[in-house]
């Protein structure tokens, strides 16, 4: 039987910022690979693997052609997003450890790049101490 920690939530009322253990802020510097979900206007999911920046309270993707994307596309129309990182510790015994962010996008573009930003209003984590 798979066993692992609790899963621990965080929401935050608007206006307030999701905030983030030492020890999550170790693993989200040490991991770069996300997977990210976007929802097209309609509904439909798309989930890409990203590779990420975290600032200590938001995440940060840019990518090649990004503007050209499909995720692009559904941040432009639906600004919802949700954001994993996880790995596996061990398999004997099991214990998987990850972090899952629900929040908003906000598209940018520095220097002539696009960006996005992902805001977090939901944090949840799992196989921490």
């Amino acid at each position: 039987m798979m066993k692992s920690k609790g899963l621990v939530r965080k929401k935050v009322a608007p206006g307030e910022t999701v905030t983030f253990t030492d020890e999550e802020v170790e693993f989200l510097a040490q991991s770069r690979l996300a997977r990210v979900a976007t929802a097209s206007c309609d509904g439909q999911p798309h989930v890409v693997p990203v590779v990420y920046e975290f600032d200590g309270t938001a995440f940060y993707f840019t990518g090649w052609k990004l503007e050209k994307s499909l995720k692009f596309k559904n941040l432009g129309e639906n600004n919802k997003v949700a954001l994993v990182v996880d790995d596996l510790v061990t398999v004997s015994p099991w214990r998987p450890r990850g972090l899952e962010v629900r929040g908003v996008a906000e598209l940018g573009s520095e220097g002539g790049r696009s960006y996005v930003k992902v805001c977090p209003q939901v944090k949840r984590s799992w196989g921490f101490r």
